[in-house]
């Protein structure tokens, strides 16, 4: 069986494949999405030719450091593909994302895609969101407190997330809360819920995407494709 690293790589080199000439391209952020970074580069020195909007401060960097020519919304309001990762992923194509922190910028993006493709490895492919994964909440630094004492009160386990010995902050200046269940409410009407506290910028429930998603595992790289919607079928 190959090493979870290399199917990692596997998975991120192979949705890079999807990328056609003279696309825009959503650049997600994680360990797996930093492979079809890494991939899109060598394409780009190859000839191919696309402009990038990263999620993340890091997406951007290693973007540039690959010669992916960057853009952005207010220039491409509409991005042909996004390549992105999950924390868990359910039958429907539903996922919780935000493990990363990036998670206001990477909804932002999503929405703005034509076509989503999530690559994961098999271990993020669950039942029912929420069973091993936090649900992240990105929310204003000032209420913070009022928001955990609002989620807490909706039946939520909250913890801040910490870094470097203080809370973790996201590339808006945000703060994020990881946010337990048992079970976790039904998604679409907890994620109302959520963006109806005051200091609540986004939770990182992705819902209706119709992703397509590769997933790594035994067999290598997968394709699997729950719902298309209006995303359509999309083919490397």
């Amino acid at each position: 069986m190959m090493e979870r690293e290399e199917l990692k790589r596997l998975a991120g080199y192979r949705a890079a494949e999807y990328v056609a000439d003279g696309t825009v391209v959503g650049l997600g952020t994680g360990s797996t999405t930093a492979y079809a970074i890494e991939a899109l580069g060598a394409r780009v020195r190859e000839g191919l030719r696309i402009r990038g909007i990263p999620t993340s401060v890091a997406s951007e960097r290693l973007a540039r450091e690959s010669g992916i020519p960057l853009t952005s919304l207010e220039e491409c309001p509409k991005i042909d593909l996004t390549i992105d990762g999950a924390d868990e992923v359910d039958r429907q194509g539903n996922l919780i994302k935000g493990r990363g922190g990036a998670i206001f910028r990477e909804k932002v993006v999503a929405l703005a895609s034509r076509h989503y493709i999530i690559v994961v490895d098999d271990g993020k492919l669950v039942d029912r969101l929420g069973v091993a994964a936090p649900l992240p909440v990105e929310v204003v630094p000032f209420a913070w407190h009022p928001c955990q004492q609002a989620i807490v009160r909706m039946g939520g386990l909250v913890e801040i997330r910490r870094s470097n010995g203080g809370p973790f902050v996201t590339d808006n200046g945000n703060y994020v809360l990881d946010c337990r269940f048992w079970p976790l409410p039904e998604p679409s009407q907890l994620g109302q819920r959520l963006k109806g506290i005051v200091g609540v910028v986004e939770h990182g429930l992705f819902l209706d995407l119709d992703p397509i998603v590769l997933v790594a595992g035994r067999q290598g790289v997968v394709e699997r494709a729950p719902c298309f919607g209006g995303h359509g079928r999309l083919r490397p």
